[in-house]
Formats: structure tokens, C-alpha cells, sequence
């Protein structure tokens, strides 16, 4: 009824080569995800098993989660109006109404636009712009901004779990098809203004039909926790999609410390775990890795994990994190390894059903130990929402995620840097996530963060922003101090030669850091100062 989302797909000739090379990936020309996802497992592990949990004690079966979602869907199409292709916004944390909103939107035909419940007023207009949602079901503690635009019809939580309870359980979902549009998402932002990638009904299930089965391997016995938000596409796949395709039980949080995440895994047997390195870091610094223990599987996304933080939790837990790499572009992770397949060091190898190749500047393929830029292919892949940027994203045919790799003999994927994160020095190519690897090291140091700065005499030198643990002062002793230890723990050349301490790292509401933030600090002028560093406000 409303062709929208597919009226602004970029042209077929700049998509990304698409492929389904396993027989986990074909799918019929009819197919509603939300069906899939709830009805299905629904009815094959029962209808009595938990689906969601929160901490406060709240537990959803399966029953109820299918249930409730076909109640929202009946709400959204007979009291809303809503028809098939318009989009419905989602603004709320993680919690079981949000799960069931993000079912029934799917169920009723709609299109679900993901944002993160942190973002303002401000934040939301260009997302809205772009997306031309109609209707916001918004958790009431975050429905104020949405409320801004006239143009939204907006129902809370507590007024949709209402109009829910005087509806019948039952829904036949919309007869959508595998390539309908199924979910707009903004990406997080690390780079500057997102963009809106779209993905399919067969895209949601695709993720699961690769990383989730292949890799991740969850059971329905499993109760699975992730500090990612559901706008976040890495939680959606760890906290919706993964958990009911398994049978499993998603642990909903709304949010938490690594302290607290922490407690809550060793409180409430958690037995897997997705998180940021940035936590798995804090948790050991804390020395509460033992709370930790009962963990099963546990999976590090959304930054490279330093080698040295993987081996302290293999070597104090015999937990072997699953690092990945994924993009919101393609919806989850793409490469990746689990188990006694795992290499320290090496992110892994492409997840059935993707390929990856190491790209030079003119899109040409490289060879083992040569450095450049990551491309990818499989069964989902870049499609923005009218935006030139497709045109840099997609090139022959490959998902050009921005990342730069090297492959080795055996086909295994070695991170260098973003190629926004990759600082020339005197003609040096210094990767910045090694540099941050080797500060983090020091023991002062909680977290840090490096870029670029613009050099007359270099071209550009590597300038760390610091957080250091609390008590610990930030001045030019400590900064000389830290510089020092880095000079002795990688190559001399690549210390950074200005150490800036701040209070926090800036990172957007999904928790990526945002590095370009920091570089607006040098032209702002806020960054200036010394070789050795000295205090900028967080």
C-alpha cells in the first residue's frame, strides 16, 4: 500500500552483489520475518518456555511474546490505520514491549524504523526526514521528542499494552515477500551523520542462517545478555532474532555498567554474554572476571578486541571470546570464528555464506599479507535509503566496509585499522587500534582512544586521548610517563606523540567510540597544547 522504503532503495545497478551459497539461505518468494521469528519457534521448543527475562523478574514465554505481538499488530493495523510499507519509529530501551512492538510492526506489514532511546529532539529530525515514519510507539519515559513532530501519531508503551489487552490473540500476519522491506536502520554514526541502511524480510533471517547457526550456536537451554541497544543491529541479532530462532531466553537490560553487568551475569546464570571490548576490559581491570565463570559462550563486537584482553579470559576462565566483525550495512557479523577455530590475534575467517576479499585502491583483489581494504559479500549487503554515499560503499560488486585487513595463508582475517583510523607519520602508515592496544596496557590507563593530528612537518602524529583510572592525576609527567611505556611495548615510531587526557571518551548512544569527535577538537582549537599533553574537557 505504501511503496516508500522500496521507492528510495538506490538504483539495482549500484547494489552490492548478492548470493545464497548455502541451502540455510534459500527462501520462499512469500515470507513475513515476524512470523518467523515468534509463531514458529513458538510452536517448535513450546509455547511455556521463557522467551524474555529482565532483571526485575519479569518473564514473557514464548506464548505471551507471540501473543502480545500479534495484539500490537492488531492495534497498529485497526485502531492506527496502519498499512502495509509505512513505517512505524521504535523509541524505547531494551524491554519485552519493545521485542513485542518490533514483532507485531513486522507482522501487521510495516516497516520498522530502529533509533536509539538516548538520541534528542535534534538528533531524531534527520532520521525522520528521511524515513517519513507515520506512527512512534515510544516507551513513555522517552516519548516527549517524539511528541515534537507533529506529524507522528505516537503511542506509548502504557497506552499500547491497553489498547493490547482488549484485543484477540490471533493475527495472520501480512503476506509480505522475502524482499520486502523490512526494518530501516540508522547507522551509529562513528564517521559523522548516519545513513539509512535497509533490510529485507530474508535479511533478518539470513543473519541468524549464518553467524547465529553457524558460529554463535545457541541452545534453547542458553539465557543470553547483550549491552547493546535493539537500534543497534548487533543487539537486535544477540537479543531478538539469535534467542528466538534457538529457543533460547533473552536477558533484557535497559542498561549497565561492566561492574554491573558483571554482577548481573553471576546473579541470574547468564550463558552468553555479548558485550564491547571496553567491557570485557573493565570487568578484568575490576578483577571481576570470576563472576564471569558461568559463562558458556561469549562474543566481543563493535571494536577489535586487543589480543591481550582475549588471552587473560582464556587464560583465568578458558572462556574463548568470539571476536567479529560486522557493519550495520550488513546487519550483523560477517567474519568471524568460534571455539578451537579461533586464532589470537586474528578476527577469523568469512562466516558461511559470506566471502571477503583484501581490495587495493582500484578494487583489485590482493594477496595474503597485503594489506587493504575489506570487502565483503553474502547474502545481504549496503543498500542506504537515497543517499550518494552508496556509491562509496559498494564497489564492484563488494561491501567496502572501511576497515583495513590482511588475509594470511590460511585465509584468516587480521584487523589493522578503520581506514579513517589509519595515520600517515613521516611517511610511516601507523594503525591507530594498535597504538590504543599498547596504551591500554598501561595500568593507568582505564581506556584511550587515538587519531590523527594534522602536522606541518609530519603531515599528521598520532595523539592519544587518555582515560585514566580514577584517582590517577592527568599531567605532562603522566603523559611522558605513558608515552615511555608505549615506546617499549610496540615500535618507537608509532608512541604517540601527544598524550590528551579527557574525563570520557565521546561514543554515541550504541556505545562506538567517535573518533571523528575527537578530531573536531583540533580544528575547534580545544586540543591544542604541548607535546606532552595536559587536560581537556571531557
Amino acid at each position: 500500500m505504501d511503496t516508500f522504503a522500496r521507492d528510495h532503495l538506490p538504483p539495482a545497478a549500484l547494489w552490492p552483489a548478492i548470493e545464497f551459497t548455502t541451502p540455510d539461505l534459500v527462501y520462499p518468494d512469500r515470507l513475513n520475518a515476524g512470523t518467523e521469528l515468534i509463531d514458529v519457534p513458538a510452536a517448535a521448543f513450546g509455547a511455556d518456555r521463557p522467551a524474555l527475562r529482565t532483571p526485575a523478574g519479569e518473564v514473557w514465554s514464548y506464548g505471551e511474546l507471540r501473543t502480545r505481538s500479534n495484539q500490537v499488530a492488531r492495534v497498529l493495523v485497526e485502531d492506527l490505520g496502519l498499512g502495509a510499507g509505512q513505517r512505524v519509529l521504535l523509541r524505547s530501551p531494551n524491554t519485552p514491549w519493545t521485542v513485542a512492538a518490533w514483532l507485531g510492526v513486522l507482522k501487521a506489514g510495516g516497516v520498522v524504523v530502529t533509533t536509539m532511546a538516548a538520541l534528542r529532539a535534534r538528533e531524531l529530525a534527520p532520521v525522520l526526514e528521511r524515513t517519513r515514519p507515520s506512527f512512534a510507539l515510544a516507551d513513555p519515559r522517552f516519548a516527549a521528542d517524539v511528541r515534537a513532530f507533529p506529524a507522528l501519531t505516537v503511542v506509548d508503551h502504557d497506552d499500547l499494552a491497553v489498547r493490547a489487552s482488549l484485543k484477540p490473540g490471533e493475527f495472520t500476519a501480512a503476506d509480505t515477500a522475502a524482499d520486502d522491506v523490512a526494518l530501516l536502520a540508522p547507522t551509529s554514526g562513528s564517521t559523522g551523520s548516519p545513513k539509512i541502511t535497509a533490510h529485507f524480510h530474508r535479511d533478518v533471517l539470513s543473519i541468524d542462517n549464518t553467524f547465529g547457526r553457524h558460529v554463535l550456536k545457541l541452545t534453547p537451554d542458553d539465557l543470553v545478555a547483550c549491552t547493546a541497544p535493539f537500534a543497534f543491529t548487533f543487539g537486535l541479532g544477540m537479543l531478538v532474532v539469535f534467542p528466538l530462532r534457538a529457543g533460547a531466553c533473552a536477558f533484557l537490560t535497559e542498561s549497565a555498567t561492566p561492574a554491573q553487568l558483571a554482577d548481573l551475569v553471576a546473579e541470574h546464570g547468564v550463558t552468553a554474554l555479548a558485550t564491547a571490548p571496553t567491557a570485557y576490559k573493565a570487568i578484568l581491570r575490576d578483577g571481576a572476571e570470576e563472576k564471569l565463570r558461568g559463562l558458556r559462550v561469549a562474543v566481543s563486537a563493535g571494536e577489535h578486541i586487543p589480543r591481550e584482553t582475549w588471552e587473560r579470559l582464556r587464560d583465568r576462565l578458558g572462556l574463548r571470546v568470539i571476536d567479529g566483525i560486522g557493519a550495520t550495512e550488513l546487519l550483523h557479523i560477517f567474519i568471524s570464528a568460534a571455539g578451537d577455530d579461533i586464532r589470537p590475534g586474528a578476527t577469523g575467517r568469512p562466516v558461511p555464506g559470506y566471502r571477503a576479499a583484501i581490495l587495493d585502491a582500484d578494487g583489485l583483489e590482493l594477496g595474503p599479507g597485503e594489506p587493504g581494504r575489506l570487502g565483503v559479500i553474502g547474502p545481504v549487503g549496503c543498500r542506504y535509503l537515497d543517499d550518494e554515499r552508496q556509491k562509496d560503499y559498494v564497489v564492484g560488486g563488494w561491501n567496502v566496509t572501511g576497515d583495513v585487513f590482511h588475509r594470511d595463508e590460511d585465509g584468516y582475517f587480521h584487523y589493522h585499522a578503520r581506514s579513517d583510523h589509519m595515520i600517515v607519520s613521516s611517511g610511516y602508515n601507523i594503525g591507530g587500534p594498535e597504538v590504543e592496544e599498547a596504551v591500554d596496557t598501561h595500568p593507568d590507563v582505564l581506556e584511550s582512544a587515538v587519531v590523527a593530528k594534522p602536522d606541518d612537518e609530519r603531515g599528521s602524529v598520532v595523539c592519544a586521548f587518555v582515560v585514566l583510572r580514577e584517582g590517577v592525576t592527568g599531567d605532562a609527567a603522566k603523559a611522558r610517563e605513558i608515552q615511555d611505556h608505549v615506546k617499549q611495548t610496540i615500535a618507537p615510531y608509532k608512541y604517540p606523540r601527544e598524550v590528551r587526557f579527557l574525563e570520557a571518551l565521546p561514543r554515541n548512544a550504541s556505545g562506538k567510540l567517535q573518533r571523528f569527535a575527537l578530531r573536531d577538537l583540533f580544528r575547534d582549537g580545544a586540543a591544542g597544547g604541548g607535546a606532552a599533553g595536559g587536560g581537556v574537557p571531557a
